[in-house]
């Protein structure tokens, strides 16, 4: 585990809210988030994502999902990154949650997105790891804008996103498996975060910093 650290830091950081650990996922974290997705995330016929990346058969969804880690991994610098987190919850794997960003140094801002395995959803998981990864943005990282976005029909989604202060920020159309979908674009400021009532426990954080940023981290004043 130190040898891995040593040549991809980000493998080193942690972030621990009452209930949830989200920790980048590794290789051989990719069978229980293979697993956890082909349980089922939503309804037939009701993707949420934009790229409907669940509507694939049982065969392929292992390959693609693997391919997408490690093209995330492969293709971050300090001027584009995407950290895909895995969350666990009493040592189960319930789904993922990214955050991304591009020209962070100039623009100060990330993006968001998740998924939770159906098991999982409908008990707060979804509001805590969103949480997470802002204050992570926030406090850790100094990002000045958190972004994300969810189809319109999403209410699940768009209900996290307002519980935690987010603006609605415009809508736009996308296509998903050959259809038309409006989607809902949401905005959150340090300003307008609605901050749950704990703190995050955050370790790893100073060699993730330097190597996503460029920058040497260090953890905020208490």
């Amino acid at each position: 585990m130190t040898e891995l650290i040593s040549v991809w830091p980000p493998f080193a950081l942690t972030l621990a809210t009452p209930r949830l650990t989200l920790r980048p996922l590794r290789d051989d974290h990719i069978p229980a988030a293979v697993e956890a997705a082909a349980s089922g995330i939503h309804d037939q016929g009701r993707n949420p994502f934009s790229t409907p990346w669940t509507a694939v058969p049982a065969d392929e969804l292992g390959p693609n999902m693997a391919r997408w880690y490690w093209q995330c991994r492969a293709a971050c610098t300090p001027n584009s990154w995407t950290l895909t987190l895995g969350i666990w919850h009493d040592g189960t794997f319930l789904g993922c949650q990214d955050i991304a960003a591009r020209d962070f140094s100039v623009l100060r801002t990330v993006t968001t997105g998740s998924w939770l395995r159906r098991s999982a959803q409908g008990r707060g998981y979804g509001r805590e790891m969103r949480a997470a990864v802002a204050f992570y943005a926030f406090d850790w990282l100094g990002a000045e804008v958190c972004e994300s976005e969810a189809a319109d029909w999403n209410a699940a989604s768009l209900g996290v996103s307002r519980s935690l202060g987010y603006e609605l920020n415009g809508v736009t159309r996308t296509s998903s498996g050959g259809k038309q979908e409006s989607v809902q674009r949401v905005r959150l400021t340090p300003e307008g975060f609605r901050r749950p009532d704990w703190k995050l426990q955050v370790d790893g954080h100073e060699p993730t910093a330097k190597f996503l940023l460029g920058i040497a981290g260090s953890p905020p004043t208490p």
